[in-house]
């Protein structure tokens, strides 16, 4: 196991190399610039010319790329054109929201997914089964967006139920220890802030757990469906274990391996930017602020952005890699 996490480790520094140049040849090949951004359209060739030597960007890509390997070896992301901030300093302080908003999104659909794929496999043909199917295709086809608008004007709106944006209520929000509002609440004994973060979450994270739910109900159930035809389920009926015994360690466990992996690459997807969720509900999170780089054309946000998903994902996929092991031991990752 020691030996699986050096050596994902190790594969990192590669691929963030490989990413990284490949990163800035893109960008280096876009229209317009930071500096078009910033000055408007009507800007003189002499301004942009200025801009551009002030943020480094007139130096051939290869002295542009040096000197950010340089500075991502010192913690340095750059500093964002259109806020003035280092990049980094953005990202811890609106990273946090989208964590909790991912995290909150992927547990719901763990947690209703799967036993809900379990029990449509369970009863195939049956109302259950067409009732997941059928669900899990609308909530594929659904646009985020579209839902979030809906769920917003049903239970925000009109019937008040649920808070219609941000993160917490003006006035009670807890003081700020690590960024997640649900935790710190906790760590200060704050709770009040605690559940009225819990408040806030209830729309958004439903909103953007429905895509990750509908993937993890079919997956499941195609799984289940493989599985339990195995030779090793018959040979088990055969010795006349227990049906709790081959349903849970037969026939669940070994089907939650592809479960596992979607999970892994659900998450990160989520990680890197809830941004039409997070608009709709004002929520605050990384997702509107890249947008807003983008159409700024922030470079160094960009940048940042990108090698910072990057690593989370290879970080995901490490941890994937130790789930399989622990679900079934058998299973060996060279």
């Amino acid at each position: 196991m020691l030996r699986l996490v050096v050596r994902r480790l190790l594969q990192l520094i590669p691929t963030l190399l490989g990413l990284s140049v490949l990163l800035f040849l893109w960008l280096d090949r876009l229209p317009g610039g930071p500096a078009s951004a910033i000055l408007g359209e009507k800007a003189t060739e002499a301004e942009v010319a200025r801009i551009n030597r002030a943020l480094g960007l007139d130096q051939p890509v290869y002295v542009q790329y040096w000197r950010f390997l340089k500075r991502i070896f010192q913690g340095d992301l750059g500093t964002s054109v259109q806020t003035g901030q280092p990049v980094w300093d953005e990202f811890v302080l609106r990273f946090p929201a989208t964590v909790e908003l991912s995290l909150f999104a992927i547990l719901i659909a763990v947690v209703v997914g799967v036993p809900l794929g379990y029990f449509a496999a369970r009863t195939r043909g049956g109302w259950l089964d067409v009732s997941a199917v059928s669900g899990s295709l609308i909530g594929i086809c659904i646009p985020v967006f579209f839902l979030a608008q809906i769920l917003k004007g049903v239970f925000a709106v009109n019937l008040h139920i649920f808070p219609a944006y941000g993160r917490q209520e003006t006035g009670i929000n807890a003081t700020d220890v690590t960024g997640f509002a649900t935790l710190d609440g906790i760590l200060t004994g704050e709770f009040d802030a605690t559940l009225d973060a819990l408040h806030h979450l209830v729309l958004p994270s439903i909103a953007l757990a429905t895509i990750p739910l509908a993937v993890i109900v079919r997956m499941t159930r195609a799984s289940i469906l493989e599985v339990q035809d195995e030779d090793y389920v018959r040979t088990a009926e055969a010795k006349g274990l227990k049906r709790s015994v081959i349903r849970g360690r037969h026939v669940l466990r070994n089907a939650l391996l592809p479960v596992v992996t979607a999970v892994g690459l659900l998450t990160g997807s989520l990680l890197s930017g809830a941004v039409l969720t997070e608009s709709v509900f004002s929520f605050g999170g990384i997702g509107s602020f890249i947008r807003t780089a983008i159409d700024g054309r922030d470079y160094p946000v960009l940048v940042g952005f990108i090698m910072f998903i990057a690593l989370i994902y290879v970080l995901i996929n490490l941890l994937v890699d130790l789930a399989y092991s622990l679900i079934d031991p058998r299973v060996r990752v060279h």
